[in-house]
């Protein structure tokens, strides 16, 4: 049995792992990688018709969102995961796709001019199908043999809806091992989810360390801070506009905001209306309130007992279509916006940033991590003005950020999961962090728990019988983009996201009048024309 580690490793993103055990290849997450690379990962090292079956941990496309690839070049096994990940990955890996697609498509135009070869994507919506047609959920807590010699449990990793961490059993010449993946590990006392559930036994664990550097401080009143920055917002006459991720983030925000409503805390505002503008984020909030119980916190199933949904309340508005986007901004009451995406770099969002950003009773709330070089970090470092479509804005609208949030457990809470399995570990792998934030973290497991710990680096292969490394990756730095070149890539990340737009655009007009579909082909035929060149 061989554990060989291939992405995440000393980086934030694009998991995965391989497990050999009775000729067998389990791939555990398939995940792209996003944002900023610091090192090259390994391929894959065996060919994905060769592949049995991959265990997910998650939707996150940094865990899901190479599995149309997988598919695309000849896996055909199952993806094993729970029903709550089968179900956003649904909307998620559709998303991807069509953002792969767009890419490939201009990127094609361009080499088409310049004589290069044809550029293809690295799968498409149909890949993303295939991919759906394959999963296999699973309960938590329900073991269940995968193959021969290999059963694998899951259980609630309170990260998001759905997210798990995976033990696996595995008997092989006679010896049984058990290996513990964590997944992703979510904070603690969250809206709607359970905290993460400690695991009982394991000889090895692989532990993300998102945040295994630091804690997250005192948990503040998430209620009392919104409830604040909402009274001050409304008071002045301003929107409250909220760039927010559109799955898990968004939701959490609504179940604040219901029992805001619910609680009258808002004086002389009641009835203020709350936009969700994100077609994923709206189909993701008709997943959380499509009656996954099995997935909910105590809090939240007594309110469906109740028969109140924990996200909806009168006042909330889901936006789905460009019309109902820009008639948003003709709404002159105090309201609240959500919209993707989360740190302003692309989406509707930046729409609603044109409009509120230059009004001093505004307030911009900032929910989440937002990266350097993003529109949102700028915004959070006091940025005075910057530039929308063209147009500079200055910065009128009051900054704020939600303090506290944050979907990954911190040092602490990390080191607390582990403890209980601590006395019966060989090994603990620490992966999914910063460079430096895994080696910082495999100090603090071992002067805290006095546990063997390591940090693998891409390629790495470990014998899980004896737990030696019998093979040693390359450790190849990425070479740091200078700025102009971030700069660059990031505005073309906004071209993909109105290209995406567009083509969503398109096919909820399939069944409008010919003569509207005409017009709307010429618009589009000129607007290609004036920069096809």
């Amino acid at each position: 049995m061989k554990l060989t580690f291939l992405g995440a490793a000393h980086e934030v993103t694009g998991s995965c792992s391989l497990l050999e055990v009775n000729g067998k290849n389990i791939l555990i997450d398939c995940g792209l990688e996003q944002g900023a690379d610091i090192y090259e990962n390994c391929e894959i090292p065996v060919n994905p018709f060769d592949i049995d079956a991959v265990c997910l941990t998650h939707a996150h496309i940094d865990h899901s969102g190479k599995i149309p690839a997988l598919v695309a070049n000849g896996f055909k096994g199952n993806v094993y995961a729970t029903l709550a990940t089968t179900k956003l990955c649904g909307i998620m890996l559709r998303d991807s796709a069509h953002i792969q697609e767009f890419e490939a498509e201009w990127r094609n135009r361009k080499a088409k001019r310049s004589g290069e070869g044809e550029y293809k994507p690295l799968y498409t919506l149909q890949d993303a199908e295939n991919a759906l047609k394959l999963f296999k959920y699973c309960d938590y807590n329900e073991p269940q043999e995968i193959c021969d010699g290999v059963k694998i449990s899951f259980a609630d990793a309170g990260h998001l809806l759905g997210s798990s961490s995976i033990t696996f059993e595995i008997t092989e010449n006679g010896k049984t091992t058990t290996l513990l993946f964590s997944g992703d590990l979510g904070n603690t006392n969250r809206p709607l989810i359970n905290d993460p559930q400690k695991p009982t036994r394991a000889d090895y664990a692989v532990i993300e360390s998102t945040y295994g550097d630091r804690t997250h401080g005192e948990r503040p009143d998430y209620v009392e801070q919104l409830t604040r920055i909402l009274q001050e917002t409304f008071d002045r006459g301003g929107n409250l506009v909220v760039p927010s991720f559109a799955i898990g983030r968004t939701q959490e925000l609504l179940y604040l905001i219901r029992n805001i409503k619910e609680q009258n805390l808002v004086k002389n505002h009641a009835d203020f209306a709350v936009y969700v503008d994100s077609p994923l984020a709206v189909e993701a909030t008709n997943i959380y309130s499509s009656g996954l119980y099995d997935y909910y916190d105590a809090e939240t199933l007594d309110l469906l007992n109740k028969g109140i949904d924990p996200i909806r309340f009168k006042g909330l508005k889901l936006s789905v279509t460009s019309d109902d986007s820009k008639m948003i901004n003709f709404d002159e009451s105090p309201k609240v916006i959500l919209s993707a995406s989360g740190m302003c770099e692309a989406g509707r969002i930046r729409h609603h940033l044109k409009h509120n950003l230059w009004r001093a009773d505004s307030t911009i709330l900032f929910v989440g991590y937002q990266a350097e070089g993003t529109l949102g970090r700028k915004l959070v470092d006091g940025e005075t003005s910057i530039k929308l479509f063209g147009e500079e804005i200055t910065v009128r609208a009051k900054i704020e950020t939600l303090a506290g949030i944050s979907g990954h457990a911190d040092k602490n809470m990390l080191l607390d999961w582990l403890k209980p399995i601590s006395g019966g570990l060989k090994t603990v792998f620490v992966n999914h962090g910063n460079d430096m934030v895994c080696d910082s973290f495999v100090g603090e497991i071992r002067s805290t728990l006095g546990v063997n710990a390591i940090a693998p680096f891409s390629g790495d292969k470990y014998d899980l019988t004896t737990g030696e490394c019998i093979e040693k990756g390359r450790i190849v730095r990425v070479e740091k983009k200078s700025e102009g070149r971030h700069r660059a890539e990031t505005v073309f990340s906004r071209l993909y996201a109105a290209g995406q737009r567009l083509l969503s655009v398109i096919n909820k007009n399939k069944d409008s009048s010919n003569k509207d579909i005409a017009k709307f082909a010429d618009q589009i035929t000129a607007l290609c024309d004036k920069y096809d060149k």
